[in-house]
């Protein structure tokens, strides 16, 4: 019995599965493979403006919280709820325009030289944060981390104010050396940084730390020294510095404003055309971007470090120089205060731009200046001030919370997805 064979037909092509379009990426942040430094300096102005913003809002709230007031009439609120929100409103507006009146003008005075003495003050206090910013915002932009400021700036003071209650030089003269001095002093301790971590590779935050500790200690074993000690006191306090190596006065003894502020102005010009128009601050800035990609390119790594911290010390030293030749006129174991620490503020508010920079010192200038005067006038603890100041460094190292908060930047393209299939020819 035979069995019909079936024709012989073309072998069955497999068939095509239909085109599915992609998965949709995961929404990455652009820059989440930068240095944390590198991801905090990338926002930009208008987030550092609400950033201020919310830390003023977090101050109200603590205001409001601090007085006694706001406490008497919350305990009716429900009965009088308006009462409370008067009490609130009087007791922040109150500090707030306190706050103004002693650090920008004081519209209330009797004078005009009384008026626009609060605004000296915050141009005195400014100065020294706004050299020092410098010098921590240069580093930030090479891709180091200089909390040395400290130590950069006591050692500035302490070379700078030894020049100027040693030597005596002719007018002019005198001062110029002093300042050359102080910048010695800074460049040399943000050197020893900088040489440590170009040739040994050791870490810069580290280095600064132990360097900032060794500053501090430094300055006190020399004030107890026949060379720097004020003679007949037992105090850890040197001589006053010469009439000719001190800044002079911008507008007389009523005043603390020196031309100190004139010096530092001209380093923000300085750093600025640093960085954006020379041949060296291209160098530095590569480096700070990719300094695997910098060294590939010739460019010499080490050598940027180095010149980076030599010049960040020196900048801070033109700090301590503000201190001495400025306002103290004395060195003393709190000559750099805490203005080596509050320059990272600076510089991390500035974005690392020197012009944001100089902006950012002169707001930390007012809120100093300004907070003694708010507790004066309506007994608000400083301290208010203190974490207004510690809520900036909060959202400013945090863009996306603030961005969040404000819905800035968050919609999203609606036809991403969409587009998908058409982009992979595929058909539905």
């Amino acid at each position: 019995m035979s069995m019909d064979k079936s024709p012989d037909l073309p072998p069955a092509e497999p068939a095509e599965a239909p085109a599915v379009p992609p998965a949709a990426p995961l929404e990455e942040h652009p820059d989440k493979d930068q240095p944390l430094i590198a991801r905090i300096m990338s926002g930009n102005g208008l987030v550092s403006v609400l950033a201020i913003v919310l830390s003023l809002l977090v101050g109200a709230i603590l205001i409001a919280f601090t007085d006694e007031r706001v406490t008497s009439t919350a305990s009716y609120f429900f009965t009088r709820p308006t009462d409370l929100l008067s009490a609130v409103w009087t007791s922040v507006s109150e500090a707030y325009l306190a706050l103004f009146q002693s650090s920008i003008i004081n519209s209330s005075a009797d004078s005009f030289a009384d008026a626009i003495y609060p605004l000296t003050e915050t141009l005195t206090i400014a100065t020294p944060l706004v050299l020092a910013g410098l010098g921590v915002a240069l580093a930030f932009r090479v891709g180091l981390f200089n909390i040395g400021g400290q130590g950069q700036i006591i050692l500035g003071a302490t070379l700078a104010g030894w020049v100027g209650f040693t030597l005596d030089l002719p007018v002019g003269i005198h001062l110029v050396v002093a300042v050359l001095a102080g910048i010695i002093g800074g460049a040399l301790w943000g050197g020893i940084a900088g040489f440590l971590k170009a040739r040994r590779g050791a870490h810069e935050v580290i280095v600064t730390i132990m360097l900032n500790y060794i500053a501090v200690y430094l300055l006190l074993y020399l004030l107890t020294t026949p060379g720097f000690q004020r003679p007949g006191s037992n105090n850890p306090l040197s001589e006053p510095v010469g009439v000719n190596a001190a800044y002079p006065l911008m507008f007389g003894d009523g005043f603390r404003l020196h031309y100190g502020f004139l010096v530092a102005l001209a380093a923000v010009g300085f750093t600025w055309w640093l960085l954006n128009r020379s041949t060296t601050g291209f160098e530095l800035r590569a480096v700070g971007a990719n300094p695997v990609a910098a060294k590939t390119a010739g460019i010499n790594v080490s050598r940027a470090y180095l010149l980076s911290m030599l010049i960040a010390g020196a900048l801070a030293g033109l700090a301590g120089t503000a201190q001495i030749l400025g306002t103290e006129r004395s060195l003393s174991g709190g000559i750099a205060a805490s203005f080596g620490f509050d320059a990272i503020t600076v510089a991390l508010l500035g974005r690392s731009n020197p012009i944001g920079t100089l902006f950012a010192g002169l707001l930390f200038g007012a809120l100093r200046a300004g907070g003694v005067g708010m507790q004066a006038n309506t007994g608000i603890p400083i301290d208010i001030v203190l974490v207004v100041q510690s809520f900036i460094v909060l959202f400013i190292a945090a863009p996306p919370l603030v961005r969040s908060i404000f819905r800035i930047g968050t919609s999203k393209p609606k036809n991403k997805v969409a587009a998908a299939p058409a982009a992979t020819g595929g058909a539905a």
